[in-house]
């Protein structure tokens, strides 16, 4: 009887990865990493464009438009298959388009098999809505929400309006800081500086320009009162409800002791500016009436020149026409949003790169280093 052997023959089956409808060998490696602009309009992409020359890699082929009804419409022109994706969306005027532009696109690469995707927001909409206000809402977690839905798996931003946002999100949040740009202009571009004096515009900034001061070894003045109310101190729900109530028996509640409302008394500067240069350093610029009074107040103390230093230029309205008649004689802010409109409407406003550190950032989280590097001398108050 014939001896049959078994293992003495070569096989006759490929011992190549298995295909499956799972992750293969291929895919399991560590793939490449495209960067998307999620923006319609070409103003918006100049960001997007000096982040991938920086990097040497060219923008990911895709198109967003809106339709003739105003929906908007994504298609992207390449695989993304376990490719780690930047989509990087600067935050125009039309806001909640840019947000629909957002969710889409990440859906689309969600939905193409992308394998980690990743939001570069400079700008993060709707941070100042992150308080509950009366009976509203908090808009920003909802938008944090909607983000970690639509399939986002980290985001890099810059300077939080509030820091505590970063609690709202699911997934991990960078938020990186402009202040090292925004001191180097102070540096370099400020003739006479060492003769200036950081200026808070109200009690709630101080921390921010501290850290400036203390970092540039300058004065801290800060500005007490104001003409108009303030964010902070909007009607919340610790007003309501109100502090007597009848029931439907006809029998009074508990009446509450009556609270003193708040009488802010007129704008005071706290510090010397006499003869110095003031330097207004703030996270957001938009609505200009605020800083276009604080400038009024230093200058009828003394200061001989006033800059404002802000992140996030948003200028909205007649901003750009409020700086130019003022007595601001400049205003400093980055290019997380544009605003090249509104400096061609005001020759005072200029522009600080910071595509440099963002797209450290994005090289940084593809290939895994430690983000600890772009955080160095960078304190909680920044």
């Amino acid at each position: 009887m014939p001896i049959r052997r078994f293992g003495g023959h070569r096989s006759l089956v490929s011992h190549s990865p298995k295909l499956s409808y799972g992750y293969s060998k291929m895919n399991i490696s560590r793939g490449g990493y495209r960067v998307f602009s999620a923006n319609s309009t070409s103003a918006c992409m100049e960001l997007a464009m000096t982040i991938t020359e920086r990097l040497g890699v060219e923008l990911g082929k895709s198109v967003v438009y809106q339709e003739a009804n105003a929906e908007t419409r994504v298609h992207v022109e390449e695989s993304v298959r376990g490719q780690d994706i930047f989509i990087i969306q600067t935050i125009p005027k039309d806001v909640n388009t840019a947000i629909m532009e957002l969710l889409i696109m990440a859906y689309a690469l969600k939905t193409s098999c992308a394998n980690n995707i990743i939001g570069v927001i400079p700008y993060f909409p709707y941070s100042k809505q992150c308080k509950m206000r009366k009976r509203g809402s908090i808009v920003c977690k909802l938008l944090a929400s909607m983000l970690a839905k639509a399939g986002l798996t980290h985001i890099i931003t810059m300077d939080l309006h509030q820091k505590e946002v970063q609690g709202f999100f699911s997934f991990p949040v960078d938020n990186l800081r402009a202040s090292p740009f925004l001191i180097q202009y102070i540096q370099e571009q400020i003739p006479d500086y060492r003769n200036a004096v950081i200026v808070a515009k109200s009690p709630s900034a101080a921390k921010r320009a501290q850290s400036y001061a203390e970092r540039l070894r300058l004065g801290l003045a800060v500005l007490h009162g104001e003409a108009n109310q303030s964010e902070s101190d909007m009607a919340d729900g610790r007003q309501s409800p109100p502090l007597t109530r009848t029931t439907t028996t006809g029998h009074t509640g508990l009446e509450l002791p009556m609270m003193m409302a708040k009488e802010k008394p007129p704008i005071t500067v706290v510090g010397d500016v006499g003869g110095r240069i003031a330097i207004i350093v703030d996270d957001i610029i938009d609505d200009a009436e605020d800083f276009v009074a604080a400038a009024e107040i230093l200058k009828e103390r003394g200061a001989y020149k006033i800059y404002i230093m802000a992140t996030h230029g948003l200028l909205s309205a007649d901003a750009p026409q409020l700086i130019e008649e003022s007595a601001i004689d400049e205003v400093v802010v980055t290019n997380t949003v544009p605003h090249e409109v509104q400096k061609l409407q005001c020759p005072k406003i200029k522009t600080v790169d910071v595509s440099m550190i963002l797209a450290e950032a994005i090289r940084r989280i593809h290939n895994g280093e430690s983000m600890a590097y772009l955080f160095r001398n960078i304190t909680v108050d920044d």
